[in-house]
């Protein structure tokens, strides 16, 4: 979206109005000695609740009413003529009458979101000069009313009760942005509509008059819950109709995958571990409008326990909540069999209760923020953090009744299929389950399960995508709309392709239940187990001996390290294991070897599992290593797959401690940068282990803990540590005061690229809420300086945002604005306390020259 910046430019200073911030309740009198001359004026942020005098600047070519009390749309805008820009977001107009738009026929840009719109004037087709037209987060049930206008490039719809979207506003138009998230989109479905523009316009156009269109019910059933829950028995149980339990040996190891059919509803279960090192990956596959059956195993519950209810049921759905936030969950209560009657209704009404007063807690930490934002002296500068609230607002997780199951009956198991089948058919609860897709995209779709079937696709499923195109039986496609079909697919879960990732572009998982045997290979609670059992056989296969077994565990339990080699072995074996072995080519180019990394690995870091170590010599931490019959040169190459000799991993999920990066760190002080980033309701589980790794990825110099990292850059340290004070989690950013003026910017800058690292991190968790804020420096103070918007922008504007020398909390306590905020500081400052010094440091898993590095004194 264009900033509102950005429209003031072109006007002449001498034709503006600026009465913005004022708390205005009526138009200003002055503004009027001086009606013809204006035409540009902005009245955003104030009080008004109605403009009648408007029309007296007839020539009025840009008029900002943004965030003002306007319950109707003002009469006197029809009476601007020459109006060309029309900015009347964040009030609550409920309706625009016909005949407005009919007399606005210059406008080029008009901005009507987070209204309270319900309808569209028709007339609005008769702005035939608009380009920009921003409806997001409204009441709209169409937007037929929009089409038509010829000139428009931009149209944001985000967050209305959409259902279906006119295919005339995608052909044969210049529409070239375009966003329609958190909506009820069944034609097309939102999986479509996420892939943009493009998408969209494929979908349409195999739409086109005459095609064959086909109208699917299909939902994804995850299946959550900790470990020992009885998941897996639930699962398999629901998919063959009766009772069948499933052995302690045979519990899921990352995700088992199956389908089922029941009146013409295609249910996809997922059934995904409890251990908690699987969680890192488990995100990867947790999709919107979900079915979420949350496994809690009564006999084991306590009430009076409140860790009971934050282990078993609070953290699932919180990260259901942050990751899909539009799911129903529906809690069934195991081993029910194990507990009497009064014990099970006690247990089912705590549940229930904590569970509803969880979701008001939320809700009502939602209103508050809301609230005081807009009861800030300006408002506009949280306007993105605004938008993002009212967007969680917009979210209605659902958690239903929950049942009490006796997994060992048949007649228990045959009640709950009936529950699952009535709960998904009810429309309140899924309205995305109907989709009305062109009959192409079926065809693709039972074209790959009846290949799956007859055999025609090897068992581990993966193909290249030119051999499925061509095995596949659809009509004539263009490159293009076969990819969106993929596309499509990914989304919905039916494959799996990551096209982003240069070496597996070409090729598709027809069968995801293999990619998340692949991660587990990797990504498992009994990995050290794995890597002592791995049999002389495999172990020759990546030209290693029985002897470094035990020092791939040493590394994994002490540096959550993994050579190459030991995950090409793990690789080996894994594939062996499913009878694959004997495809060399793909072996090879999954498992990799000693020396190259192979596709599991492009995966893993893909997805920030693990990081590559840095390797190199202290003499020369640039230089390359010397290998006969090659060019020599004192920089290393750049080949993001060709690996050192001995090349490692660094998997920050398995760390256990922090001591090597306390003791870098030192002792923190007052003297510190502090910036805390605080999350609702919660961290999500492997954020901060992905930060790291995002992190490290940058810089050259770092030392990783289990809970903190510290990176350094020249004579620059930031510290970076998970926190927790009672129900508040947080990542807190440290960093030592710089030692003279002129280092603050490269201070700051360092802070700010890892922000933003994290910002875009925290983008895939959309029911996820961030608080920025410097606490104040006065020691037992406890109030926070908040980031406005400007934490998020780039470049120098964010070095001007404040101007102020030093501010003053609500305690009275002054502070050095460079200190709070990015800020170069205009005059010298005292010098640090900490000498410069020159020092080798050996990490666990690098060694690298620090020039001109300040250790902390107690080193």
């Amino acid at each position: 979206m264009k900033n509102v910046m950005a429209d003031y430019k072109g006007v002449q200073q001498a034709r503006k109005e600026d009465f913005s911030r004022r708390k205005l309740e009526e138009l200003p009198t002055e503004l009027f000695r001086r009606a013809e001359q204006v035409e540009s004026l902005d009245l955003q942020v104030n009080q008004l609740k109605q403009v009648s005098l408007i029309s007296m600047l007839v020539n009025l070519k840009e008029l900002f009413l943004s965030w003002n009390k306007l319950s109707e749309f003002p009469p006197a805008i029809q009476e601007l003529g020459d109006l060309e820009v029309l900015y009347l977001n964040q009030n609550d107009i409920e309706r625009i009458p016909n005949g407005v738009f009919a007399r606005l026929g210059k406008l080029r840009q008009l901005n009507l979101s987070s209204n309270r719109l319900g309808e569209l004037p028709c007339d609005l087709k008769q702005c035939g000069r608009l380009e920009f037209l921003n409806l997001s987060r409204n009441r709209l049930q169409d937007l037929q009313a929009a089409v038509g206008l010829p000139r428009l490039r931009e149209l944001y719809v985000d967050h209305n009760r959409l259902v279906e979207l006119p295919a005339e506003l995608f052909l044969d138009t210049g529409l070239t942005s375009f966003q329609a998230a958190g909506n009820r989109l069944q034609k097309p479905p939102e999986e479509v509509c996420a892939g943009g523009l493009k998408e969209v316009r494929s979908y349409f156009g195999q739409m086109g008059v005459g095609a064959k269109v086909e109208h699917t019910r299909k939902v994804k059933v995850m299946f959550l819950g900790s470990s020992m829950a009885g998941k897996s028995t639930l699962c398999r149980s629901l998919r063959v109709g009766y009772a069948e339990k499933v052995a302690v040996s045979d519990r899921t190891v990352g995700i088992d995958i199956c389908e089922v059919v029941r009146e013409g509803v295609q249910m996809l279960f997922w059934d995904f571990a409890g251990q908690e090192e699987y969680y890192l990956t488990h995100h990867v596959f947790i999709t919107p409008h979900s079915f979420v059956i949350l496994a809690v195993n009564l006999a084991s519950y306590s009430i009076s326990e409140p860790q009971s209810f934050k282990d078993n049921v609070s953290f699932w759905i919180n990260n259901v909540l942050m990751r899909v936030p539009d799911s129903v969950v529906l809690p069934v209560g195991t081993h029910a069999d194990q507990c009497t009657d009064a014990e099970f209704a006690d247990k089912k009404e705590d549940i229930r209760r904590k569970t509803e007063a969880m979701l008001e807690d939320r809700r009502s930490k939602l209103e508050q923020r809301i609230s005081n934002i807009k009861e800030k002296d300006d408002p506009t500068l949280f306007s993105e953090q605004l938008k993002r609230l009212y967007q969680l607002t917009t979210y209605n997780l659902k958690v239903l009744d929950i049942m009490s199951m006796d997994c060992t009956k048949s007649a228990e198991i045959e009640k709950l299929q009936e529950q699952v089948l009535k709960h998904v058919q009810d429309r309140d609860l899924f309205p995305n389950l109907e989709k009305t897709l062109p009959r192409s995209y079926q065809v693709v779709e039972s074209s790959i399960r009846d290949l799956i079937k007859k055999k025609n696709i090897p068992e581990h499923g993966i193909m290249a995508i030119d051999e499925l195109q061509q095995c596949s039986i659809v009509g004539e496609l263009d490159t293009e709309d076969w990819h969106c079909i993929l596309r499509y697919l990914h989304r919905i879960g039916i494959i799996v392709w990551y096209e982003e990732i240069e070496a597996l572009r070409v090729k598709v998982f027809t069968k995801p239940s293999f990619l998340i045997t692949l991660f587990k290979t990797v990504v498992r609670h009994d990995l050290a187990r794995c890597l002592e059992d791995l049999p002389r056989n495999i172990l020759q296969k990546v030209n290693s001996l029985g002897r470094h077994k035990g020092t791939w565990v040493s590394d994994l339990k002490s540096k959550a390290t993994l050579p190459n080699a030991a995950i090409a072995a793990l690789v080996h074996r894994t594939l062996m294991q499913q009878d694959v072995a004997k495809q060399k080519r793909l072996v090879s180019a999954l498992a990799g070897s000693r020396n190259k990394e192979g596709e599991l690995v492009c995966l893993l870091r893909h997805f920030d599992v693990c990081l590559p170590t840095k390797l190199s010599n202290p003499l020369n931490p640039n230089a390359q290593e010397f290998a006969q019959g090659e060019t020599w040169s004192t920089s290393r190459s750049s080949a993001p797959t060709l690996l050192n000799q001995g090349s490692a991993f660094l998997f920050p999920g398995y760390l256990k401690d922090t001591e090597m990066v306390r003791k870098m760190w030192g002792e923190d002080t007052m003297e510190d940068i502090r910036i805390n980033v605080y999350f609702l309701p919660e961290i999500p589980y492997g954020v901060f282990h992905r930060l790291i790794i995002r992190a490290c990825s940058l810089y050259s110099s770092y030392w990783v803990g289990s809970d903190c990292c510290l990176l350094g850059y020249n004579t620059t340290l930031v510290l970076l540590r998970r926190e927790s004070e009672g129900e508040d989690q947080y990542i807190q950013i440290r960093c030592k005061r710089p030692d003279k003026s002129d280092d603050f910017r490269r201070s700051w800058d360092l802070i700010l690229t890892i922000m933003r690292k994290l910002s875009r991190l925290a983008e895939q968790w959309p029911g996820l809420y961030q608080i920025v804020s410097s606490p104040c420096r006065e020691p037992d103070c406890l109030h926070d300086f908040e980031w406005s918007d400007f934490g998020k922008l780039d470049g120098r504007d964010i070095y001007d945002a404040v101007q102020e020398e030093k501010l003053l909390c609500n305690n009275g306590h002054r502070c050095r604005t460079e200190l709070l905020f990015p800020k170069v500081p205009s005059g010298p400052k005292a010098a640090s306390e900490q000498p410069i010094t020159h020092h080798n440091i050996t990490t666990g898993h690098t060694t690298v020259i620090v020039n001109q590095f300040p250790l902390p004194e107690s080193h």
